[in-house]
This record gives structure tokens, C-alpha cells and sequence, in this order.
């Protein structure tokens, strides 16, 4: 990749796999549907994931890979 993701990004896409999994876990809650949807949103318009491969490194790095 030519840049390097910014740490409050790869931050970002932690905590909305965190969201994620509690939302699977307590299906229903409006509060984890919307905090879902608004970091959906922001990561899916930021300017660095235009790409699918930064989207696919973005994953990576929040996983803790290399």
C-alpha cells in the first residue's frame, strides 16, 4: 500500500468489529444498530478505503496481522 493507515482508522474498524459481535450477541439493541450504522458509514466514505485492497489491509491491521 503507498500510505500507511492512520492508527485512529485501524481504531475505527476494531471497534466497529466490537459493535459488530455485540450486536450478533444481543440482537435488538437500537443503541448497538446505530453506533453499527454510523461507524458503516464513516468508514465506508473515508478517503483512504476508496480501494477494496485498502479496505482488505484495513481488516488485516485491525486483526492484528502485519
Amino acid at each position: 500500500m503507498s500510505h500507511p493507515l492512520p492508527d485512529d482508522l485501524v481504531r475505527m474498524q476494531r471497534e466497529w468489529t466490537a459493535t459488530y459481535r455485540r450486536l450478533a450477541d444481543q440482537p435488538g439493541r437500537t443503541v448497538l444498530r446505530r453506533r453499527l450504522i454510523r461507524l458503516s458509514v464513516r468508514l465506508h466514505f473515508h478517503p483512504r478505503l476508496k480501494t477494496a485492497a485498502a479496505r482488505t489491509e484495513l481488516r488485516r491491521r485491525a486483526q492484528g496481522e502485519p
